[in-house]
């Protein structure tokens, strides 16, 4: 006996969708500095509680400061450096590379920055909602020397420790 409680839908239709990698849509709120393209969302998959899709930055090259409201973010580094900026006045700065994964809380004022020269930095995005909720801020005013912020979560030591 199953214990599927759902009805039966037809799975042929309503189950997996492989979105393929040329066919990522840019008609999503986008940041200067940047490119993003949508795979999941509800308007193309239906998707009730994610959004994902990818980034794209150029060598050398940073994105304008905003946030994603209520939304929780992860950035997967594919390929390049990634430096984020964060806070009121980007007065924090963290590092990332490939294989790594970025985590950005619900309005948190960010940039990203490509911190190669000459490498495209791409990533893998993922949001909490399938709202692809972009805030773009204007006048902040970024500190001139940010804030290194190494964070080691409870179970992990700082690698210099």
């Amino acid at each position: 006996m199953s214990d599927h409680t759902h009805e039966h839908r037809d799975w042929k239709h309503d189950g997996v969708r492989v979105i393929k990698g040329d066919r990522l849509d840019d008609n999503t709120p986008q940041t200067p500095g940047m490119y993003r393209q949508a795979a999941i969302n509800q308007a193309r998959v239906g998707a009730q509680k994610i959004w994902a899709g990818t980034v794209s930055i150029q060598p050398d090259a940073k994105t304008g400061v905003h946030h994603h409201g209520e939304l929780e973010s992860v950035i997967y580094v594919v390929s390049g450096r990634a430096r984020m900026r964060w806070g009121e006045k980007l007065e924090y700065v963290a590092e990332a590379g490939p294989g790594d994964f970025i985590f950005v809380p619900p309005f948190v004022p960010h940039q990203e920055i490509n911190a190669a020269p000459d490498e495209t930095l791409e990533c893998v995005l993922m949001r909490s909602d399938n709202e692809a909720v972009v805030v773009n801020l204007d006048g902040v005013e970024p500190v001139e020397k940010p804030e290194e912020v190494y964070w080691v979560d409870p179970i992990h030591r700082h690698p210099e420790s």
